[in-house]
């Protein structure tokens, strides 16, 4: 069937999502004991930002995304099966926590990760694995093993552990990027397994969804403690006022605009794990790690508006952001084949301004960031309202056929 023109990247989120009957009275909701799980994770998404601050290099970078890997991980495979399960039930939820408890001792560890507590770390993770796969077993027997959760336990948490146990910082962070590799392509390798798998749409875009507020959350501590009171003048007041509307915008482009397309797509593809594989898993990392990265920036910016940013903070600030617009493009493409031209066209925009962030200010920088996201969401908004009935009703059949 040929696609219908569509004028505008919002249009297909908005017309795609709005009036469809996704939100059933009897709809899994996301329960208070998740909730509390993703406390953990919290302080871990923090965790990272600290090792990040205190190293801005390419390497510094692999680090933090190396050990962050496990710990999404570990959320990825938990929000899973709070979607399967009815999490109320006693022993599901002792588990639960029992991960969440392996979740607190990854993130305490992460600052010696790569040094003395890195075998705490990798251990930490494998039993968070191996409850994970416990819970599968008692419902699927030996054939849990053949999912993502055994090969954790039996090949990527052992390689964890091994690499803790090298001397070397190299040939650790070589073994966990490894097995990082192999945890990320195991729902890809397996897809023939897990193709028939079903999930309840809501929940688990709601999920996926809290994460992603989860690290914006960090921006906005970043804002709040990067800021010192002491001499707080009309300059830094001007630069918690940009970083502030810089974070406003990252949150309304996926909350306006994506949250509810991603609930969509889930609920309506074919084949749920290819949105829950590519959109939810691979997706949702690029932009969690792009947010992160855009907090550290501004932690940065913050102390130092006058100064020009040095090309490290630069990178994780406009690199951040310009990685977090362009997975818009990927994981567009993977809901609908649509093209999001306008936000590709902004990451391109954010990319184009890197060479020139060293040579002016901090605060300037992150004003022209917070500006380049006000005029995107402006000019998204604007085409949807111009759009009209007939563009909107035309990519809902679409969609439906």
């Amino acid at each position: 069937m040929r696609r219908p023109a569509c004028r505008l990247d919002a249009v297909s989120d908005q017309a795609l999502t709005s009036g469809t009957a996704e939100a059933e009275a009897g709809e899994k909701r996301v329960s208070w004991a998740e909730l509390f799980f993703d406390l953990v994770f919290v302080v871990a998404v923090t965790r990272v930002s600290t090792l990040l601050e205190d190293d801005h290099t390419w390497a510094g970078v692999l680090r933090g995304l190396v050990v962050f890997v496990p710990i999404y991980w570990t959320w990825v495979g938990m929000a899973i099966q709070t979607n399967q399960v009815d999490v109320s039930a006693v022993m599901v939820r002792m588990r639960m926590f029992a991960i969440a408890l392996a979740g607190i001792f990854m993130a305490l560890t992460l600052g010696e990760a790569y040094g003395a507590l890195g075998v705490t770390f990798a251990v930490s993770y494998w039993a968070g694995r191996l409850l994970l796969a416990a819970g599968l077993v008692r419902r699927q027997g030996l054939d849990a093993f053949k999912t993502p959760y055994g090969v954790s336990v039996v090949i990527t948490g052992p390689l964890l552990v091994l690499g803790a146990l090298l001397d070397d910082v190299s040939a650790q962070t070589a073994v966990w990027a490894l097995a990082a590799l192999i945890d990320l392509s195991t729902p890809t390798l397996l897809r023939g397994r897990l193709r028939r798998m079903h999930m309840d749409a809501g929940h688990l875009s709601e999920r996926f969804g809290l994460f992603v507020l989860i690290a914006l959350g960090e921006s906005v501590v970043a804002v709040g403690t990067s800021t010192s009171t002491e001499s707080f003048g009309l300059r830094d007041g001007a630069t918690v006022a940009a970083a502030f509307v810089l974070s406003c915008g990252l949150w309304w482009v996926y909350f306006h605009f994506a949250a509810d397309a991603v609930r969509h797509a889930l609920a309506t593809a074919q084949v749920q794990l290819d949105i829950t594989r590519l959109v939810l898993s691979y997706g949702h990392l690029a932009f969690i790690a792009a947010i992160i990265a855009v907090s550290v920036g501004m932690h940065d910016s913050i102390q130092h508006p006058d100064e020009a940013l040095g090309w490290g903070a630069a990178g994780l600030l406009v690199g951040g952001t310009a990685l977090y617009l362009a997975t818009f493009g990927f994981t567009r493409w993977a809901m609908f084949k649509l093209v999001s031209w306008t936000r590709l066209g902004a990451a391109a925009v954010t990319l184009v301004l890197l060479p020139l962030t060293p040579h002016v200010s901090a605060l300037s920088t992150l004003v022209i960031l917070a500006v380049v996201l006000i005029v995107l969401n402006t000019v998204e908004m604007l085409r949807v309202q111009r759009g009209g009935w007939r563009e909107l009703l035309a990519v809902r059949r679409e969609a439906a056929g």
